[in-house]
């Protein structure tokens, strides 16, 4: 299941790299608009359902800010 859904990610972010470049020389064609939004939609919920099941894909994932948690592994808990 894992590797199904990063092949399915896999095929979202490049159908929006793929409209992006095409927006490029088409900035105003509504239908290539209408595609990169849906493909962004497509990634974004899926890259959500990845990271609740496995944890984040990248530095800015749902859990990204755990580390900045208090307290860190130096500091004084105050138990010796």
């Amino acid at each position: 299941m894992r590797n199904k859904l990063l092949l399915r990610l896999s095929a979202a972010n490049f159908g929006m790299v793929e409209t992006r470049l095409f927006l490029d020389t088409h900035p105003n064609d509504q239908e290539a608009i209408a595609m990169y939004n849906k493909y962004a939609d497509r990634y974004e919920a899926l890259k959500k359902e990845y990271e609740s099941k496995y944890g984040p894909l990248t530095l800015n994932g749902i859990n990204s800010d755990d580390w900045l948690k208090d307290p860190w592994p130096w500091d004084n808990t105050g138990s010796d």
